[in-house]
């Protein structure tokens, strides 16, 4: 029989041991303290496994939009696991997605011209706000009216470092803007990535990022309460399907986003209700669908390009109700309709009948527009919103009021800009 001395007995044991460890790892039957594996910690697994990189469905939808996203799922941010051991895991989860999404979030300062008593030009402090980094060519997703009227834009990382941007195009309609810097070569740009509002759900949890009152880097938490609210933002336009929460949004935080638990853009802060002019908890964001639909355009076009039914309508008034008798108080009066235009063609009938109302004239005797491609038009805010996501060449149903008769017809809709500028 062979004999061992003490020192190679330790030796195969010490081996053996190393051997069963490394076996036990390797089918996942033992893991580090705190779930410390090749992911990250405990937290940042929780959130890592489903941030937007991992998943084929979405960075095809990235590429459809033209966007280049950071790499997530190949490079993590860490979080220090000694660090989160006293913390709970909802305290956890808002550690982790700060830590990884805060540099993707900027701030916003701009610079306007005025005039003063010499009729000089002089620049002066604009709007300040929040954007978030999209493209890692250094495109930032803001609201429109952070940056609109701006003679000069400035982007503030969140290291420190400050460039000037242009505006590549702006939405009124969705108060939604897209801005470019140039970032050094070498630099690597964090982005925010997309997520959806299509399936999001009163009292679910959301986190926003932004700079409120210039407080730079400033993270806010609370749920969806409420869903679809639609926000007149100005006589024309109201912006439908806003995403209401009650996490603190101020001032500053214009333009940044709105976070689910996966890190993921759900919204983009907008605006809140306060009577005081402080958050009362009561914020609105425009949902992030709406935004991936129109950002690829903004970045191609500098606008978007919208469909529009080419004729002459009149808000209906009590004052014209009356005087024209009309069976109906609420809808849309077509005055005219362009000679041989696609509305025309499609069957709208235009007025006949030419009164004046102040410096104005309007053709009684046409049809009364009630609904576009299946929402109610009371108002003239009514029909930019129901043609908001169509696009010239498109056909929708539009239903009018010929008389007593109500009918609906297929109309093929006019270049917007073209039809509003005759």
């Amino acid at each position: 029989m062979k004999l061992y001395s003490r020192g190679q007995v330790i030796f195969f044991s010490i081996l053996s041991g190393l051997i069963v460890v490394l076996f036990a790892l390797g089918f996942g039957i033992l893991k580090f303290p705190g779930n410390w594996d090749s992911k990250g910690t405990a937290a940042e697994t929780a959130v890592a496994d489903r941030v937007p990189g991992n998943d084929p469905a979405e960075i095809n939808s990235f590429d459809r939009l033209g966007l280049r996203q950071s790499p997530y799922s190949s490079n993590p941010l860490r979080v220090n696991t000694a660090d989160l051991v006293p913390y709970t895991e909802d305290e956890r989860e808002n550690i982790a997605i700060y830590e990884r999404l805060n540099p993707g979030v900027v701030n916003i300062t701009t610079e306007t011209v005025a005039i003063n008593w010499f009729l000089e030009p002089v620049p002066q402090g604009g709007e300040s706000g929040s954007g978030s980094i999209i493209d890692t060519r250094g495109y930032v997703l803001t609201n429109n009216h952070v940056i609109e009227n701006a003679y000069k834009v400035f982007i503030n990382l969140a290291d420190g470092s400050q460039f000037e941007g242009t505006v590549v195009g702006a939405d009124p309609e969705n108060d939604i803007a897209v801005l470019k810097f140039e970032p050094p070569r070498g630099m690597e740009l964090r982005t925010i990535p997309f997520g959806s509002s299509d399936n999001l759900r009163v009292g679910q949890k959301v986190l926003a990022i932004g700079n409120p009152f210039a407080l730079e880097r400033t993270l806010t938490v609370g749920i969806v309460s409420g869903l679809g609210r639609p926000i007149q933002t100005s006589r024309q336009n109201i912006i439908r399907d806003m995403i209401q929460t009650d996490a603190s949004i101020n001032p500053g935080n214009s333009g940044g986003p709105l976070l689910d638990t996966q890190g993921r853009m759900i919204g983009i802060n907008t605006m809140i209700y306060s009577p005081s002019g402080g958050s009362v908890g009561i914020g609105f964001a425009v949902p992030v669908n709406t935004a991936k639909r129109v950002v690829a355009e903004l970045i191609e076009y500098g606008k978007v390009r919208r469909g529009w039914i080419d004729a002459s309508v009149v808000q209906l008034f009590p004052a014209l109700v009356r005087y024209a008798k009309l069976p109906v108080n609420t809808g849309l009066l077509v005055s005219r309709t362009k000679r041989n235009g696609l509305a025309e063609r499609g069957g709208i009938r235009q007025g006949s009948e030419p009164v004046r109302y102040g410096s104005s004239v309007i053709y009684l005797g046409g049809d009364i527009i009630t609904s576009v491609d299946g929402m109610k038009t009371d108002s003239l805010a009514d029909l930019y919103s129901a043609l908001e996501d169509n696009k010239p060449g498109e056909k929708v149903a539009v239903e009018i009021l010929r008389g007593n008769r109500t009918s609906t017809l297929e109309i093929t809709l006019a270049d917007r800009e073209e039809v509003l500028s005759q």
